[in-house]
């Protein structure tokens, strides 16, 4: 003999049901605590903060780093004899 029950009811109603705990609650305070710190923390990752964190280890870095870009773009650094 074979017996087959269906249940339909949502997550919530199986929760209820089965007399596990609500964590609704839970679950929105960690997400408002999870936004505020990324919120808090969105300015440290902005292009303007990281350029000044990186330019302030070496003060010849910013010279540096135009050196590297001018390289790379070919406009300069060797003169071709005519």
């Amino acid at each position: 003999m074979k017996v087959n029950i269906e249940i339909d009811c949502t997550p919530v109603e199986a929760r209820q049901f089965f007399g596990l705990p609500d964590v609704v609650p839970m679950q929105t305070a960690m997400m408002d605590k999870l936004q505020q710190q990324m919120m808090s923390n969105i300015e440290k990752i902005s292009p303007e903060s990281l350029i000044q964190t990186w330019f302030s280890f070496d003060p010849k870095l910013a010279e540096r780093f135009q050196d590297m870009f001018v390289a790379m773009a070919g406009l300069g650094g060797t003169k071709k004899d005519k």
